[in-house]
């Protein structure tokens, strides 16, 4: 007898979320933002699941809120939900230009994969494409809209005290050259989890986390 059922792939998870939150996820039609903090609130519900684990429902959700269906619900919704489907916070628009954000790099980064990915038909367009690298500065400029550097930063933020590294406070994480406005959701030594603004989850340095 099997004394374990628990899923391995990550379409699974979600297909257990699917089920087991029929009013909160959603596959494709009526997909919403997602309270922040939602991830808590799962630990709960699933606590002793022998199907699940709270890593696997931590990636299940990275995969879920970084989705396009999903970056397009939070800059079209007004308010998050909860695992009952029930209206919670207001989306703030902090939160709706971070996922524009997020989407139009995802699409920037697709169309570029697909651009790469398309066979090259003679050796003529194949020199013809290499010609704008050694162009002006101003043509490559114009060809990479997607990569612009994100807006400085004023020199004011302030790293976080190691004594205000504690679940549930509010930070700001550093992502690449950007910060982003994050929750704490979870302390493992050096390891720090925090909830974006959009509901991914992203695992952390304490070090990168800053006062908000």
């Amino acid at each position: 007898m099997e004394t374990t059922n628990k899923l391995k792939d990550i379409n699974e998870v979600l297909e257990f979320l699917y089920q087991e939150f029929p009013q909160c996820f959603k596959q494709k039609d009526g997909i919403k933002p997602l309270k922040v903090g939602i991830f808590k609130d799962i630990a709960e519900r699933i606590e002793g699941s022998e199907k699940v684990s709270k890593t696997q429902v931590r990636q299940a959700l990275r995969k879920y809120t970084s989705n396009w269906r999903y970056l397009e619900a939070v800059t079209k919704s007004e308010f998050r939900i909860d695992l009952d489907g029930n209206q919670g916070e207001k989306v703030e628009q902090e939160h709706i230009d971070h996922a524009q954000k997020a989407l139009e790099e995802s699409r920037a980064k697709m169309a570029k994969r697909k651009k790469q990915q398309r066979p090259r038909q003679d050796s003529d367009s194949k020199s013809f494409k290499k010609k704008p690298a050694h162009s002006s500065k101003n043509n490559a400029q114009a060809n990479k809209p997607a990569k612009a550097a994100p807006a400085k930063r004023s020199g004011k933020v302030e790293p976080l005290p190691e004594s205000e590294v504690k679940v549930n406070n509010k930070v700001k994480v550093k992502l690449g050259q950007a910060l982003v406005n994050a929750v704490i959701t979870e302390v493992n030594k050096d390891e720090v989890h925090v909830e974006l603004v959009t509901g991914m989850q992203v695992k952390t340095k304490a070090d990168s986390l800053y006062i908000i």
